[in-house]
Formats: structure tokens, sequence, C-alpha cells
């Protein structure tokens, strides 16, 4: 919190929030759901409030004639000024509110957006009187006022369905919070916090809060979760826009778009490799490199054409697929390579023979029961089964799943041979690439796609196998690898070498991906930020290279155990004790030299994985660049930017957020690398899908116009070459296989027709894409 803000916090709570953050309102939110039901207003704002209310980054202020639709003549509003990280506030009573009395309730609250031009995705976290909280998101439009709902307790809060959100359980307007996280259970019966924000808004944001309030909620009927799914993978219970109803729809909508897709072809002002052909061109060394051009970081493909990569990333099957809720008896389909170098997330279909379905037994019925109209193992289109060995979050240990996608494109494009259907998938996805203006592909295209020699790709590669790993304490994809283990670099040379064969030194191909959002740490609180130090310390170093070679320079740096001890203000006995493992992670105060030296561990720990792997593709694949590892937004400290700097070619981020702003990516300047987004995605329930996804719009034709904007905040920055959007096909209507993620994030529905607001606004953008990159602004 600045000085100016926490001035202002010590004013508000004063003088009292009551005389100075009501506003007027003139007429009344009606929605009879929440009516005649057991409740406890929290905050009505029309008395005084005796909690405190913290602002974090953010401006309460008042407002008279207010357009809000919310009961009673008081409100609170809330400003969340633009370029900042998460600003908001946070409603702490005196004493934790007890909601014992509740069995199944919700926070039930009125929000209207009075932000002229940009809907408003608010976030609300509930914290019980433990420090346990969960996060909850939902969308409120332009000038409208909505009344939302965050389910705290009942049947379905916290249980596991293989969905990441469930659908909303009543017939309301109200507007079901979707989480964000993952589900589990918590004691929500003793509340001490509630905290709105809102993140990285792109432009200053205002809403107005009201009656926020404790509801018990409604009964939820049998059949909630029972046929949820139709035979297409579309939402069985709600008709929207874009719902296909028969066959003969599907097949009338591919011939349509067929039809358009040859009359106007590709896009114009392209190069060979989809570079600006009527801009310079610079020295062509007949692979793609990157290059500074003025102030601008740059790619340079094949020919010597300036490129930026515009694309979109998980263009493959491996994804498509979800649980049915059978398994079989047969072990022959979880039988693992030990040298397989792909994880389970990235397996293609797997062919499910006779043997093995006449095993087939129902594992988990409630999940079974969401779908109608399964093929039979005797159907033409039972090819689109296949099969999972785990689960990487959720209760499926294994099972059968199911690609309601590519059944999909099998009813779209016929089957006159084999497989007809898939190679028919790939023509039009590259037809439809072209003509939407995109430059590549982004990673995890399918490799199908790499000798098509039509678009631009990256490939991609995961260090996976038996070697020793350390924890980071934020270890949602895994724990890291223990980058000193012999065994990982082994591996490493396994993957790549097996990259280097897929690709064949082919120019098409961009860079390399290796792995993806890694938990490096997250910068802010000691801890966080060195928890791979922290829990190498931890840790027996006969049982731990890392913690091995930690020892070595901590023994080099120090000479003896009292220097040590010196510097980091302990009293550890002697190097044994050391070496045997100390636990710092609870630690309430860490000396400056002893976070200075975390640092300089930390730094080792990166500076060794990114040598690794940049060494194992100079030696195979010398032409193409190293695309680094996707750093996540919440795991990217200095130290390993800088250590990635001396090795990747281009820095590569997944950001989601609504667009980025200058003060979060003020570090670009100091790294001075060519940097691209590798992930970015926004969705609505306007899809028919039950989660947005991480950033949310209010309907296909703002989800539009938030990609637009966003792609412009990228070109705009002088240091990024490329931003990817992330997916090709929405995930499963049922939850993907990996993770039950069931979120509307494709520029293609699992119908495999395209949203026509997206396509419109990547043509409308793309058209423009050098000019306003490398040319004029227009």
């Amino acid at each position: 919190m600045n000085k100016t803000l926490a001035v202002l916090l010590i004013s508000l709570l004063s003088v009292g929030i009551s005389s100075c953050a009501f506003t007027e309102k003139n007429t009344v939110q009606n929605d009879t759901l929440w009516n005649d039901r057991e409740q406890v207003m929290l905050l009505d704002f029309e008395n005084e409030i005796t909690a405190e209310i913290e602002i974090d980054d953010a401006a309460v202020i008042s407002e008279e004639n207010t357009k809000g639709v919310t009961q009673g003549k008081s409100a609170l509003r809330v400003s969340f000024p633009h370029n900042h990280k998460k600003p908001g506030i946070k409603y702490i009573p005196s004493t934790p509110i007890d909601a014992s009395g509740f069995e199944n309730f919700c926070l039930v609250f009125d929000a209207t957006n009075v932000t002229d031009v940009y809907s408003a995705q608010l976030f609300v976290r509930v914290v019980n009187a433990r420090g346990e909280s969960i996060e909850r998101t939902a969308v409120v439009p332009i000038n409208e006022t909505k009344t939302l709902f965050f389910e705290l307790a009942g049947k379905y809060v916290g249980a596991e369905t293989g969905l990441r959100d469930d659908p909303n359980p009543w017939n309301t307007e109200s507007v079901q919070m979707k989480i964000m996280g993952l589900k589990y259970p918590i004691d929500f019966s003793q509340i001490a916090e509630i905290h709105f924000t809102v993140s990285h808004p792109i432009v200053d944001k205002s809403l107005i809060l009201d009656n926020i309030r404790l509801v018990e909620s409604p009964a939820i009927p049998d059949d909630y979760l029972v046929g949820l799914i139709d035979k297409f993978g579309q939402n069985a219970k709600q008709d929207f826009p874009g719902k296909v109803k028969t066959e003969a729809e599907l097949k009338a909508l591919a011939e349509a778009e067929l039809a358009q897709l040859a009359t106007e072809g590709t896009m114009a002002g392209r190069s060979k490799f989809g570079g600006w052909a009527d801009g310079p061109q610079l020295e062509a060394t007949g692979f793609f490199r990157t290059e500074k051009v003025g102030d601008e970081w740059s790619l340079v493909d094949p020919e010597g054409y300036l490129f930026f990569s515009t694309g979109i990333a998980n263009v493959r099957m491996a994804n498509t697929t979800s649980f049915t809720g059978m398994d079989f008896k047969n072990e022959k389909v979880r039988y693992r390579d030990p040298e397989d170098v792909t994880p389970e997330d990235s397996r293609g279909m797997v062919a499910l023979d006779a043997e093995v379905t006449n095993t087939a037994y129902v594992a988990y019925p409630e999940r079974n029961r969401m779908f109608l109209d399964l093929p039979a193992y005797d159907s033409p289109l039972a090819n689109n089964y296949s099969y999972r060995r785990e689960q990487h979050i959720g209760k499926f240990a294994h099972g059968e799943t199911f690609s309601h996608y590519q059944a999909n494109l099998e009813r779209r494009y016929g089957e006159a041979t084999p497989g007809a259907h898939l190679k028919k998938w790939i023509d039009v996805t590259q037809d439809r690439f072209l003509n939407w203006g995109f430059t590549s592909f982004g990673n995890w295209a399918a490799y199908e796609f790499y000798h098509e020699n039509r678009m631009p790709y990256f490939a991609n590669g995961w260090i996976i196998g038996d070697f020793q790993t350390v924890k980071s304490g934020m270890d949602y994809w895994g724990p890291m690898p223990d980058v000193f283990d012999p065994e990982f670099t082994r591996r490493v040379k396994v993957t790549v070498d097996v990259v280097a064969e897929e690709v064949k030194g082919n120019p098409w191909c961009v860079g390399v991906f290796i792995d993806n959002e890694k938990s490096w740490g997250m910068p802010g609180e000691t801890a966080k930020e060195y928890g791979i130090v922290l829990y190498a310390l931890k840790r027996n170093a006969a049982e731990s290279s890392v913690k091995t070679e930690f020892m070595r320079i901590l023994k080099e740096k120090y000479k003896s155990i009292d220097a040590l001890n010196a510097a980091w203000e302990t009293k550890i006995k002697d190097w044994k004790t050391l070496n045997d493992g100390i636990d710092y992670l609870e630690k309430e105060n860490y000396s400056d030299k002893m976070v200075a030296d975390f640092s300089a561990l930390l730094e080792t720990y990166a500076d060794k994985y990114f040598k690794t792997v940049h060494d194992a593709l100079a030696e195979v694949m010398p032409n193409h660049l190293y695309m680094g590892c996707r750093f996540a937004s919440w795991g990217m400290g200095p130290e390993v930017r800088k250590a990635a700097k001396k090795y990747v070619d281009v820095f590569s981020y997944n950001f989601y957020e609504e667009a980025l702003g200058e003060k979060y990516w003020s570090f670009l300047k100091e790294i001075d690398r060519p940097s691209l987004i590798g992930e970015f995605h926004i969705g609505t329930t306007e899809s028919g899908l039950f989660h947005p996804g991480l950033v949310h719009a209010t309907d296909q034709a703002d989800r539009a116009r938030m990609y637009k904007k966003y792609m412009e905040t990228v070109v705009d920055n002088p240091y990024f070459v490329g931003a990817h959007w992330f997916q090709y096909i929405d995930s499963p209507q049922s939850g993907r296989a990996h993770d039950g993620e069931n979120y509307n994030v494709g520029f293609v529905r699992n119908t495999d027709v395209p949203y026509a607001p997206m396509v419109r606004a990547a043509k409308e953008f793309n058209r423009k894409l050098y000019g306003r990159k490398f040319g004029e602004q227009n």
C-alpha cells in the first residue's frame, strides 16, 4: 500500500465509513430467489459501520444520484485504479461472523458497474477464522446491476464432480460466482474477512456494492447433475446462441464455412512464412531469428521479413477428451513405458479394442449419469473413446474418456476412409488460420501440422522421468526437478532428441518451448519467493543433489559454521546439522544476508536449469530459437529472469488478465530481451459452458472486444514479438480429463463451429497487425 493510500485508510477509519462512502439510489433490484429465506444482513450501508474496511490500492468515494438499482438509500462505491495489480477492499468485522446457524448458504450481494466502457470482473475472497479461503469471480456488465451469489456451504460445494466448477443450481437471474483455483471443502461457519478486488484493470473501474448478506440456499434439484451433456457434448439443459440441434445442421454449417474459406482464401500482405510482405527485408538466414529494429524487438522470418507471431495454442486432440465414469478391468490399458517422454496430458487418442471394452464397468455412477447418448462400443463413433491412466487433479484414478469434439468432426465431414475426418480437420484448421490472419500456431500444435509447411509452429517438449525433485511450496503442476541430479540432465537430452527428430530441421519451426509454468516461487514473501531453497535446505544432502550443491556453495563462501551463523543470525550447531536438514519455512524473521544467500542459491538453481536445456537444444537444434518455459505470472522472480536471460532466445509468459498494463511489465526494460505471451484467454457463460475461464466477459461481443484490446497492448509494447490465445477449442463441457477445466476458451466450439464475433475481431486486428507494430498506427 503506497503512502497516499495509507493516509486515506487512516482518514476513512477515523471518521467512519458511513460519513464518506454512501451513494443515493433510486430504483430496486428484484430477484425473488433470495426472498423469504433465512438471511443475515452484513452490510446494507444504511447505518454506521462498526467493522473495519481496509483499502488496498483503491479509493472509496461517494456519489449522489447513481444509476444503481439496489434497495435502500445508501451503498458503497469502490473505485479500482488502473495499472495496479489487484486493487480492492477488505471487510473485516471486529469479531468473526457466526454463520453456524446456516446449513447450506451463500454470500449474496448486489453489484452495479458504473464504468462507462468496460465490463468489470469482480473477485471475492472469503476467509474463515483459521485463515483458510476460497476465491470466486463474476463479471458485471456495463451500467448494469447484478445480484451475485458465492456458495459457501452445500452438497456440491467443494465436492469433486470432474468439473472445474458446476452449473448454476437454480433457475435464477442471479449470477453464480465461479471458482478461481480448485474446489475443496472449507468450514465457513466463522467468517473473518471478505475481500472485493479487481485484477490488473486496464482502465479505472468503479462498482457500487450493496446488501451484502448471508442467505440460506434453496434446495438443489435431485437431477441437478443428471443428463447435463447432450450427444454433441453441449449443455443439454440450457439453450444458448449457436447451440446445434441436429446432425444435418452441423453438416450445413460446415458446408457454408468451407465455401466461405474457399472464396476468401489467405489474408493479404503476408510473406511465405507469414511475415510482413510489404515491410523491409532484412538478412535471410533460412530460419527464424530475432533482431532489434530501432526500439522494437522483432522476429525475422526465414526470408528476412519482419514477423510477429499471432496465433492460437493447443491445436491438438489431446485435451478434447473427458472422463465418462466407465473403466476397464483389463490392465493392458494402464501400461507405462518407463522411457516415455510424453506426459499423460499430451497423449493422443488410445484405441480400445474389444479385449478391453468387454471388461467395462461403471466406476463412477454419478459421473456416468451426466451423459446422454454416448455411443455404443460397436457404433461408428466408438473410435472416439480413449483412456487416461491418471488425472492430474480430481478424483478419477484412471478411466475411459470420450471426445465429443472428434465425434462432431466425424459428423461434420464424414469418414469415407478411416481417419479421413481428421485429415480434413488438419486442412480446415490451416485454412481458417490463414484466412483469419494468424501468422503461426502457438505452443502444442499437433505433430501432424509440423511438415504441412503452410503455417509456422513451435515445437514443444516436457522433461519428465525418474529424477530427484524439490518442492517450491507452490507445486500446482508438481514439484520442481532437481537440476543437479545427473538423471535430470539425461532426461533433458532424451526429450530434446525426440523433439529434434520430430522437427527434422524444418525452417517452418520457429522455436521450441520446453516445460510450462514451472513453480519458481512467488515474489513478495521470503518463504514463497525462495521456497525451492528452503525446501532444499530442509532435505538431507545424502538424499538430494540440489542440497549437496547448496552445501558446497555455502561452505565455500563461509568456510566455518560460525561465519554462516553470524551472517544468518542463527545458531546452527555444525555443518552436519545443516547438512542433515533444517526447516526454516516457518521462520519469523530472515536476516538480510540470509535472504541474499537464498537469492544467490535460487539463481544458481535457475542457471543450471536453463543452461542444461539450452546446451541440449544447441547441440541438436542449433537453428531453432529456445523459447523458454512459459513463465506463469505468479512465479517469476528477478533471480530466475537473470539466469534465463543468459540462455533463452525469447522470454515467454502466460498472462491471464484483461490486458497488459505498464507497471507490471516494467522489468522488460531491465532484461531487454524479445518476449512473447504464451497463453491468455477470455470467456463467457453465454457460450453454454459452465465456467467462462480465468478472465470473464459479459457475452461473445464483449469477449471479442476484450481480445482485440489485449492484443493491442501486446503489439504496442516494443519488447513483445508475439501473443498466443489459449486455446483453439473450448474445453469439454464435461471437463477436460487432465483436471476438469470446462472453460469457454476456444475460437471454436466443441461442435467445431467458430465463434463469429471472435473471428471478426481476429480478422480486424490481424489486417492491421504489421502496420500497427512497425508502420503507421492505423
